[in-house]
């Protein structure tokens, strides 16, 4: 594990906990750290040219910091080591496959932690235990009791009885009005039939547009299982952008217009048998003649994880 990087859960493991909490009828609630890297002593000497505003420091003086800040580069690796700490103290175990995932089991009791930076999910078999956790949490930290878990990462979650439905509404508005397709029409497909290439049409003359573009359509995959072919074909031209990679980029926004309704269903009813399906094409790749491939996982009839990739050399 790179602790340089900030901790942040893979999302399937984010699926997989909710929908397990979803299954077996479980509390999902939602916490928030206040100013979580201020809580963190450095392990290491840094130091910082005096803030604009302060008068104290003569000339050639430098800030020595004894706490991270924001912006500076352990910060995050500071707060992992904190908070990893703290829920070790407290009975977690860290899981191997999954850094940001924790569980303790407590007399006869099992929970759940999964950490996002400073946002965490916790869910258990024991009401009590996660409040005993809170406010372990809240000690050490100060942290703000979300409640209930409704949204997260940009994912809208709505609970009831017979499962949960995640979507990302919100951010597919958002993305379409950045992009100024407000007024478009809805398309009916998600890719449109364009042979796009790498070395042909013209360049767009501000590629970064598309870049961007094309990154927000990436993030949709955490609730969008539909775009992950349109997603990976047009992802494929970043380095060099053309007119038509943009149109067909564009086509994808009409298709999220007419299905913005769309997410996953977690259904409280299923099982938790595990099963997977694979499939590839034969050189499906009109440029590069490389195969595609693809898979999905099931926890029992909810989809837990996805990908379509192209394959490393053609067939």
């Amino acid at each position: 594990m790179d602790l340089r990087r900030v901790p942040v859960a893979k999302l399937a493991t984010v699926r997989i906990v909710i929908a397990l909490a979803i299954v077996k009828n479980r509390p999902l609630c939602q916490l928030d750290v206040n100013n979580a890297f201020l809580h963190c002593y450095l392990d290491e000497e840094v130091y910082m040219v005096p803030p604009a505003g302060y008068k104290k420091a003569r000339k050639g003086q430098v800030c020595k910091l004894k706490k991270s800040i924001y912006g500076l580069k352990q910060a995050s690796r500071q707060w992992n080591k904190e908070l990893s700490k703290l829920l070790k103290n407290l009975g977690f175990q860290q899981s191997k496959q999954d850094y940001s995932l924790f569980t303790m089991s407590l007399e006869g009791e099992f929970l759940v932690i999964l950490l996002y930076v400073d946002d965490m999910l916790i869910t258990g078999t024991s009401t009590a235990q996660i409040d005993g956790v809170k406010k372990a949490l809240d000690k050490a930290f100060t942290i703000k009791d979300l409640g209930d878990l409704k949204y997260f990462l940009g994912i809208e979650i709505t609970r009831n009885s017979d499962g949960t439905f995640l979507s990302q509404r919100k951010y597919i508005k958002d993305v379409i009005f950045y992009a100024g397709m407000d007024d478009c029409s809805a398309g009916a497909v998600p890719f449109p039939s364009l042979k796009l290439s790498t070395e042909h049409g013209e360049l767009l003359k501000e590629p970064d547009v598309y870049r961007r573009l094309v990154g927000r359509l990436l993030y949709l995959g955490i609730t969008r299982p539909d775009l992950s072919y349109s997603v990976q074909h047009v992802s494929q031209f970043m380095h060099s952008p053309r007119v038509l990679h943009l149109r067909a980029a564009l086509h994808v926004l009409r298709y999220l217009k007419g299905t913005i309704n769309c997410g996953l269903w977690f259904s409280a009813h299923s099982s938790l048998d595990l099963s997977a399906y694979s499939d590839t094409d034969w050189g499906g790749c009109q440029f590069s003649s490389r195969s595609l491939s693809a898979y999905t996982v099931f926890l029992g009839s909810n989809l837990k994880s996805w990908k379509t990739k192209k394959q490393r050399s053609g067939q």
